[in-house]
């Protein structure tokens, strides 16, 4: 596994017009990162930070947005409350 005291090694490649650094597989599990997995890059103190993108966070507003009278789908029937459901 990795840690801060025995960093990886890995080296910066060319990647078309920009650089590609590959990320051993232990340390990519360790952080949640896999195959499509979209990042954040910054730079700190010198040093390239890499963290796994937050996801956009929506608001109610946003997502009505997407409903048309083509995604809307009908109501559906669930049956009788069978406990303290509040219709």
């Amino acid at each position: 596994m990795y840690s801060r005291d025995a960093p990886m090694q890995t080296r910066v490649q060319k990647w078309g017009n920009s650089l590609g650094v590959r990320i051993p597989r232990g340390l990519a599990e360790q952080i949640g990162l896999g195959a499509g997995t979209e990042v954040s890059l910054s730079a700190k103190d010198g040093e390239l930070v890499v963290k796994p993108s937050l996801p956009t966070r929506l608001s109610l507003d946003d997502l009505l947005e997407e409903v048309t009278a083509a995604n809307l789908h009908s109501s559906v029937d669930t049956g009788e409350a069978v406990g303290l459901e509040i219709f």
